[in-house]
């Protein structure tokens, strides 16, 4: 089976954006149909990331949009690099989440946080995607819960002294990712209620430093062609200026991370629910059972239906969202509805995508499996629903709900 693309698409929201992200998204749609696309299905078999791929969206300055031109980047809008994720997302979620991990998790944490000299060092080659950079956050009793990070970094004579491991760390060991920024406890700090707890900070580690290991990646049941590993930090040393932002900030830090990455880790929901929507309408009026396409059925028609309206929703509420980055707005709980309501419409429509294709949407050729077991992760990965709900419960005053 070849690779089918749509004839007509559905409407995307393209239509109503300003012009510069109108043509974005012309051009970055026209690079995923041409070259993302037709060769999915091969590197996802092979479960590679192809690096090739990587290089000319550096060359297209997608690693650098929202990034100043002071260090490499475009100077665009946070709302530019959702769009050129949801439009990369819509043919394969793997080269997605390697844009929008790379810089959502691994650019800006050090543009965010960083000083000058950390800055000049690491962003402009993360701008131009000659490099990738890793948030290590996740642990096995660690991650929505980081109270619980057990790895340690013990500061003596201008070195920290790292110890510990992380897990399920996007773009952590690849051929070029030359950074990994790590959350560890560094001491301990007393709260205003008068509680000891750890004292957490974030570290920034080159790629390679002896002590470093990207342990054989995951066996994952989609993004196969997303890199993810296991990390482990045995006597890491890197020098105090590592530091990434303030001692004893990490946690507040990584919350800033985690609010604005999943904005765009939305918008890559968004993309993966229109790739699915697209399918289905083509699939719906090209498929001719008992002597007419199956579109004509109502059922069927509802169901696509229904799927627009989806897309439609998450869409207005990620691109809300992203407008509130971009306007120094609070948007932490936009954030949680954009990713919330996201997931579920890239999952809903994964699952009717294939209804509708039948037996040709269980065949891993056929783009709309892939979405259907790449779809499954969007529900965990940055923050998983439950937590986009507790968000959004305390947002509304429920605190009591959480004990």
């Amino acid at each position: 089976m070849s690779l089918i693309t749509p004839t007509r698409t559905p409407v995307d929201g393209t239509e109503m954006l300003e012009p510069d992200l109108q043509e974005l998204a012309r051009t970055v749609r026209a690079f995923a149909d041409d070259v993302v696309a037709p060769a999915a299905y091969t590197y996802d078999t092979e479960r590679r990331l192809p690096l090739e791929i990587i290089a000319e969206m550096g060359r297209m300055g997608l690693f650098g949009l929202p990034l100043p031109e002071e260090y490499g980047g475009q100077g665009k809008s946070y709302l530019h690099l959702c769009v050129a994720v949801e439009q990369l997302a819509r043919v394969d979620q793997s080269i997605a989440v390697t844009l929008e991990a790379g810089l959502g998790l691994g650019a800006m944490p050090i543009y965010r946080f960083g000083t000058e000299e950390q800055r000049r060092a690491h962003l402009p080659a993360l701008a131009r995607g000659e490099a990738l950079a890793a948030f290590g956050l996740t642990e096995a009793e660690a991650g929505s819960d980081a109270g619980a990070t057990k790895t340690t970094a013990t500061l003596s004579d201008g070195w920290w002294t790292i110890n510990g491991s992380k897990q399920f760390i996007t773009n952590s060991g690849t051929p070029i990712t030359s950074v990994v920024t790590v959350t560890a406890v560094t001491g301990e700090r007393v709260g205003r209620d008068g509680r000891r707890g750890p004292e957490l900070s974030t570290i920034i580690v080159p790629v390679p430093t002896p002590g470093f290991t990207a342990l054989p990646a995951y066996d994952k049941v989609g993004w196969h062609t997303s890199d993810t590993h296991p990390l482990v930090f045995d006597g890491v040393r890197v020098p105090e200026e590592n530091l990434l932002g303030e001692r004893g900030r990490g946690f507040s830090n990584f919350l800033s991370v985690l609010d604005e990455g999943r904005v765009a880790f939305a918008a890559l929901c968004v993309g993966a629910a229109q790739g699915c929507l697209e399918q289905a309408v083509l699939h719906a009026k090209r498929r001719v059972v008992f002597g007419r396409p199956i579109g004509d059925n109502q059922h069927i028609a509802f169901t696509i239906a229904r799927m627009q309206a989806r897309v439609a929703a998450a869409r207005a509420v990620m691109h809300d969202a992203a407008r509130r980055i971009d306007a120094g707005a609070p948007f932490t709980t936009q954030a949680s509805l954009a990713k919330l309501i996201g997931s579920e419409a890239a999952v809903a429509n994964a699952s009717d995508a294939t209804q509708i294709w039948g037996g040709y949407g269980f065949m891993n050729e056929n783009p709309v499996a892939r979405h259907y077991r790449d779809a499954r992760i969007l529900t965990l990965g940055e923050g998983s629903t439950e937590v986009q709900l507790g968000i959004i419960a305390r947002s509304l005053g429920f605190d009591r709900a959480f004990g």
